[in-house]
Parts: structure tokens; sequence; C-alpha cells
């Protein structure tokens, strides 16, 4: 080998030895004549020097390499000198005097420095995505990935689990985003789809009598980007059989545990605690709240009635809700334009504005509204809100779905804002018995809530026909510091209920069968009750991490728009693949040219 040990291997134990190294110059500094390179590797950095007394030739090479050069050096292991040492460094006790420099590969200047303080934008780092993934907290991000990826199977082998592989190319199926389509050279017109999930050949790994499935799997999904989210992903990927959601939370839970301890050294109590999904809604806005921090939201719509003020009336009247924060103690650190910051947040979440008051050192309400909450009215928001001099409370009169998304935002935003909790801190949750269905607005029939195979509570099962609206799933999601981690359910595994289903959703019996009628024939031949969860782990890593983008736990990202700076990727291909592939390219017009030619036409 070309090396005898890595650059975050010597101690002051090897002081002596004849050692060989292999590495990135990370930096050259010229001290009076002497040179001091640090070589970098993955495993970390080692100082070698080169003096007037190293071999000939081994100055003037070390005084000629640059940042970046990927080298190979020899020499021995000494001391540094007293008062030099680098206690930073788990090798800055030692250094290597060289005494063989050989340059194995040389770098043009690199666009920025791995090492340096001050890097440039997200944009010019994904373009140069070998450079970015040299930087210490770069492969220090993948480096927990791979050990919480391990953490992870040894949880589920030690389980009884076992681990199948399922297809990359299968069949476009509904499950709530668009599909990555592939065409198929040999039948032209028809298409693959890249898996949303592997939904559907886990519950077929049930029914053919597997019991306990586990994959770490890549799935895809077109759908509009963010922070926490990216077309092409990973998922742990589980399935049990003769279970109940309880068995499936309980083994999920065990694996909270694990990691939080292996990775964090944190001892999380268990069970988890458990809000439904109303509740979740009701007091937090959101179905996966943050619990690290209070601000809940308190109904004022049955005193808001009463009231003289327009907008509360009209609000309750349109059969609406009025429902608001208490922030305490903060009053005086908002000033107007503070205010007007969170009116327009507000604003971003639907409303059609915020009202605020603050509460005066008699007790009194100031603010814009405050002389239409005189007396009784007042009164009782005082009580139900149970505020205290110097409070600030936030009231948003809108749709249940309004003041729900628009509170959420308020109350993610002060919680960071006001530093109300420690950001270190994890706090794990469950949300549980989801809606069913969910109203959808395109075809005004109804939608999955989570996938068309989720069962519904077995006390619900009359209102699949009677009153979907008040159907309820069994279905819960793991919640990480406000972020959903993981969601699973409990699936459909008798034909009957999986044709009424599909039925409701607008899935005719002829679509079904086209499209799911090996499901429904597995689930005649012998289907077990059966349920799971699928983990993102990305997401976990970003969170265990306490990161903000899930960019910085996956090695070769695509940005917001879907694209891959580094690649190029998506791009054009050869008219011959697509004429093997029976396929022609139409570019829609431009927005602005639609609406342009839309301007002329009404002309």
């Amino acid at each position: 080998m070309l090396r005898s040990h890595t650059c975050g291997q010597l101690r002051p134990d090897n002081l002596g030895e004849v050692v060989s190294l292999c590495g990135w110059v990370d930096r050259v500094r010229d001290h009076k004549g002497v040179i001091f390179i640090d070589l970098r590797d993955r495993w970390g950095r080692t100082q070698v020097v080169a003096g007037p007394d190293s071999p000939a030739g081994v100055l003037a090479a070390a005084r000629a390499v640059r940042p970046e050069w990927v080298i190979r050096v020899q020499g021995t292991v000494g001391m540094r000198p007293e008062g030099t040492a680098n206690p930073k460094l788990a090798t800055g006790g030692i250094e290597v005097g060289c005494t063989v420099l050989e340059v194995l590969n040389e770098a043009v200047t690199p666009v920025f420095q791995p090492g340096a303080a001050d890097l440039p934008g997200e944009e010019v780092r994904l373009a140069h995505r070998w450079l970015d993934l040299r930087r210490s907290a770069m492969q220090e991000n993948l480096f927990l990935r791979s050990r919480m990826v391990k953490i992870m199977r040894d949880h589920f082998d030690s389980l009884g689990f076992i681990d199948v592989e399922t297809p990359v190319l299968g069949r476009s199926t509904p499950e709530g985003a668009r599909d990555y389509l592939v065409p198929s050279r040999l039948d032209h017109g028809s298409f693959f789809a890249l898996p949303q999930s592997p939904q559907l050949y886990k519950q077929l790994l049930m029914m053919a009598g597997f019991d306990r499935y586990v994959q770490v799997a890549r799935c895809f999904r077109d759908e509009d980007l963010r922070a926490d989210r990216q077309p092409e992903f990973t998922q742990l990927d589980v399935e049990m059989s003769f279970v109940e959601a309880d068995d499936v939370m309980g083994v999920i839970e065990g694996l909270v545990q694990r990691t939080a301890r292996e990775v964090l050294g944190l001892d999380v109590t268990l069970p988890l605690p458990r809000l439904s999904w109303d509740e979740a809604m009701e007091r937090f806005g959101h179905d996966a709240p943050d619990l690290r921090y209070g601000l809940e939201i308190v109904d004022l719509t049955s005193i808001a009635g009463e009231s003289d003020f327009r907008v509360f009336r009209a609000a309750v009247e349109a059969g609406g809700r009025v429902r608001g924060i208490r922030v305490p103690g903060v009053a005086e650190r908002f000033s107007r334009k503070d205010l007007d910051n969170l009116t327009a947040l507000a604003m971003e979440g639907g409303a059609k504005g915020l009202v605020w008051l603050k509460v005066e050192a008699g007790g009194a309400w100031a603010g814009p509204v405050a002389k239409n909450l005189v007396g009784p009215v007042g009164d009782a928001l005082r009580e139900k809100l149970a505020v205290e001099p110097g409070d600030l409370v936030l009231i948003v009169a809108d749709s249940f779905d309004v003041t729900c998304k628009s509170l959420h935002m308020l109350r993610k935003r002060l919680g960071a804002e006001l530093k109300l909790y420690d950001p270190d801190a994890m706090h794990f949750s469950w949300v549980v018995d989801f809606p069913m269905f969910a109203h959808d607005a395109e075809s005004g029939g109804w939608a999955s809530m989570h996938h068309p195979f989720t069962a519904p509570r077995p006390a619900d099962l009359d209102l699949l026909e009677s009153d979907p609206a008040a159907c309820r799933a069994v279905a819960y999601d793991l919640v990480i510091n406000g972020s959903e981690a993981g969601g699973g359910t409990i699936r459909i595994h008798d034909g009957a209920t999986q044709e009424k289903v599909f039925k409701l959703l607008g899935i005719s019996p002829e679509l079904a069968r086209e499209r799911f009628g090996f499901l429904l024939d597995a689930l005649r031949s012998g289907a077990p009750p059966h349920g799971g969860i699928a983990l993102g782990i990305d997401r976990w890593v970003m969170l265990f991490a306490k990161l903000d983008s899930i960019r910085d736990v996956i090695a070769f990202p695509k940005t917001q728009k879907a694209s891959d700076m580094m690649t190029g990727a998506p791009g054009t291909v050869d008219t011959k693949q697509l004429v093997e592939l029976g396929i022609r390219v139409v570019v829609p017009p431009k927005p602005e040219a639609v609406a342009a030619g839309e301007k002329k036409e009404a002309k």
C-alpha cells in the first residue's frame, strides 16, 4: 500500500516510527525557511515538516506544493516543539519529519478552499460538490448518516426482519405525488414509473408470508421541493404481519430510543407521547407540532361571536373560527413594525389580517381593536387566554384551515425568534387517528390522507358509506422537533373494503382491476392483517445533526428546481434515443407567451 497510516491515526505512541501518509494538501506555511504542510484525508490531519536538514530536493518539493494537491510523504514521527502542540487535533501533539515527498497529482487552483472559513453560496458548492464533500463538516454528516443506517439495520436484524429489495421499475399508481416516468423501448407508448415508495410490494411480501420486512429504499416523487424535501430520497421501509398499530409503533420507539442513546447519548423515555390528529390541529394548528415549547392555540369562537367587532362576528357567522395564541411577557419587545411583519406572515398563511393585542399594567387591552373588546367580552377573552400584564395576544378569524396554517406559521416564527426552546433538544412524539380522507379541490371528491391502502378504524368501517368525512384511519406519524420523520398505517387486508375505498376515491372497478388487479387477487388469496411505516432517513440524519437542510446530509443532492448543478441533469438526449423510444418532444410555450397571446386575443 502507498501508506502505512491515515492522517488521523498517529499519536505520541508512534514516536520514532518511519511512516508513509497520503492525502490532500490542506495548507502550506513557510516559517523562516521551514515548510509546514497540513496533510488531510477523511480520517484527519497531520502536520508534515520539511526544512534545511531534510534530504536533497525535499524542501524544494515541499515549497512547490499547493492546496488540494494529492501527495505521498514518508518520514519519521516526532513530537511537536514545546508550546506548538494543537489540542484541537487528535494528531496535534506530533509531526512527521519529511524524508520523501511524492506528488501523486497536481490540482488547479480550486474554486474555493474546502478548509476555508468563508465559503461561497450553496449554488457554487453544489456545482463543485466534490470540493464541498472534502470539507470536514460534510464528511462528518455522511459518516453520521452511515452510522445511523447501520444502527437501523442492526435494530431490525435483531428483531427478525428480512431485508428484501423491491423493483425500481414499476407501474404508475396514484400515491399522492407525480411519478417519474421511464419510457419503454420495447413497448412504445408504455412507461415504467420510479417508485414513490415500495408500498404495494411490501404488502405483497406480507401476503407471501415473509412476516417482517425491512429495506433501505430509494424513492422518487416529482413534486415541488423545499429545504427538507428532494425528488429522490431514501426511506427505511418497514412492514409487519399479524400486528396492530401499537406493535408497529413499539418497534419504532425501540429504534428511537436506541438511536438517540448511541448517537446523542440521550435517554428517551418510552412510550413516546401521543396526540390525536384533532388534538394536534386544535392545540398547535399542524399535524407535526413542535412540542419543545408552548404557545398553544386557544379557541375564542364562542366569545368572539358575542363581540361587537365586525371581523370576529363575520367569521363566526360564516361558519369559521376565531383562535389566538398568548405570547407571555413580550409586549414591550414588539414594535409596530414587528407586528406588521407578523401580520404579513399570517397573511402568507391565508389570513385576511391579524388582530394583535397587548395587555397593559392594569390588565386593560391595548391595540387597534381594544375599544371593541370592553366589558364582558374583553373580560371573557382575558380569562380564556389566561393573560397577564406584558403579554402579547395574536388572533386570527377565518376558516379552520386558515387559522391553523397562519397561527402555526406565527407559532413557529415566534418559537425560534424568542428562543423558547433549546436548539439542541430532541423531542419525539406520535400523531395518531388521522382522517381517512381529505377533500380533493380539483375533482371535488375524496382523496386519501395517506394512501389508498390505509385501513379505517374498525369502529369507523360503516362510515365509509354513510359519512366518509368522519371516518378515521389507523394511521400514525412520528414527529421529531416539529418535523414529520416517518408515517405509517395499518393496511386494508380484505378485498371488499379495498374496493369500497377505491370507489370513494373515484377509482372505477375497471380502473382498479387494470392498475391493482394483482393486489385485489392477492387480498383474496389469504392476506394476513398487516401494517408498517416508512421513516425518512435523510430527515432523521438532518434532525440528529441539528441541520436545516437535507441537502447537507445527501452526497449528491438536487436543487429546489430538481436539477443537479454538478452534472447538469436533467439534460437533453440524442434524437436517435428518442426515436428508439417512440418519443417526440413537444416544448410547451412559456407562461409569459401564453399570457401575451391571451391578451392579444382579448383585444
